[in-house]
């Protein structure tokens, strides 16, 4: 399935945007609600990614637009070691694409469905990584809103990274959300009581409560609370007022502490930020430092022969999809030159102008031309720098023969300009 090694890679024009052609299909490995994932290679770096491709038609037809350029406006301003980061977003007539980190481990969700046993070793660096990340996600007023074992990849190494940002949400100067948004096993209750009462909204807190029932489920392989997706808003409200958390009695105290703390049902008296994590007896011992650094090593760690993800993802992509990604290309060439012809016009007049709109409002995005940016800067700052400390050392040195002084901050600047 992978590219051919000894073929010649192709040279892309930097100055050109990064498109679908840019792009070897490899297999597909998931699908959401509107989205589906595979794994691509750049031709040009071959490198591997994850790619996310949303039909825009299913999108304009479902009101899920807002939803991902919301999450592409999140994606393209944050970066950190435990997120799935994006690296390219990209259309064409049909998809919207985001090409984002390459993680082979599964999610968590899909190991606890092969009834992995993860040791307190390994859940312990979960709750560590998910809260580095969740602090940074704090930092930019990033609400998540979805954090749970699905949304939870492994690194080949073992290591958790946080993904889906599709209902996260951004506030700002002590803002409240206010909309129910999230998995329902996982909603902390002030969001269920937000939109019972319309009352103060909720904030970041929301995040740690997922992250305590994803903990709990992680270990015990079932969520503190008895919810599902039919249950009744008014039912949770008064489920969570009448119902306490059973933790397991072989937990360690400074555990069973922590989790307490996590799935506090009073917002203002629940963990909710990292320094919280930290002065937690349990956690104490940690080297955060190191987690930062992936310098811990992690308890569990994927088994790197096979692929953790359902195989009829790629089965149904091949056999059951009717506009199935390998043949994009030649669909995409029939249908222009159909265009063209003006023979036919598939869409209605309606559903072509919401088209439009998308095309025109998703915004592009390039990692790499960004951080190779960012590179130049830094390197052509230094340097500026080098030169501002050696005209001031010229400046002390020279201080009785200003002409010569003058004359080699000039070849100074020179050297660096090509011109004079």
């Amino acid at each position: 399935m992978g590219a051919n090694s000894s073929s010649k890679r192709p040279v892309f024009d930097e100055k050109e945007d990064v498109t679908f052609d840019h792009f070897q299909i490899l297999r597909a490995i998931g699908k959401g609600s509107f989205g589906k994932v595979c794994i691509v290679q750049k031709r040009d770096t071959e490198k591997m990614y994850a790619m996310k491709y949303m039909n825009k038609q299913q999108c304009i037809e479902r009101d899920e637009v807002r939803n991902v350029f919301r999450e592409l406006e999140i994606l393209q301003e944050i970066e950190h070691v435990f997120l799935v980061n994006l690296w390219y977003s990209f259309q064409d007539e049909e998809d919207m694409f985001m090409v984002v980190d390459l993680l082979l481990g599964g999610d968590l969700r899909y190991h606890l469905r092969q009834n992995v046993q993860f040791t307190e070793e390994a859940v312990k660096l979960y709750l560590c990584e998910m809260s580095l990340a969740l602090d940074y996600l704090q930092t930019q007023n990033i609400i998540h809103r979805d954090v749970k074992p699905d949304n939870i990849l492994l690194d080949e190494q073992g290591h958790a990274h946080l993904t889906d940002f599709n209902v996260a949400t951004i506030i700002k100067d002590g803002e409240r959300a206010t909309a129910m948004a999230g998995t329902k096993p996982y909603m902390a209750p002030e969001i269920f009581q937000s939109f019972m009462t319309g009352g103060a909204g909720y904030a970041f807190q929301v995040d740690w409560w997922s992250l305590g029932v994803t903990v709990f489920e992680i270990f015990r392989g079932w969520r503190p609370y008895e919810i599902h997706s039919s249950n009744s808003v008014e039912s949770l409200i008064q489920l969570f007022s009448t119902v306490s958390v059973q933790y397991c009695p072989a937990w360690p105290k400074g555990l069973v502490a922590l989790m307490r703390k996590l799935l506090t049902v009073n917002p203002e008296h629940r963990y909710s930020c990292l320094s919280h994590m930290q002065a937690s007896p349990y956690l104490l011992d940690v080297n955060w430092d190191a987690v930062y650094e992936k310098k811990v090593e992690p308890g569990f760690v994927p088994n790197k022969g096979r692929l953790h993800c359902d195989p009829t993802f790629e089965l149904e992509e091949m056999i059951l999809e009717s506009r199935p990604l390998h043949k994009k290309k030649k669909r995409l060439a029939k249908n222009r030159s159909r265009d063209n012809s003006k023979d036919s016009q598939s869409e209605s007049d309606y559903l072509q102008e919401y088209l439009e709109v998308v095309q025109q409002e998703f915004k592009i995005f390039n990692r790499e031309k960004l951080k190779k940016s960012q590179e130049e800067s830094l390197l052509s700052r230094g340097e500026g720098e080098v030169e501002a400390t050696d005209k001031a050392e010229q400046g002390m040195e020279d201080e009785t023969e200003p002409e010569t002084s003058a004359l080699n901050m000039c070849r100074s600047i020179c050297s660096s300009s090509g011109s004079c």
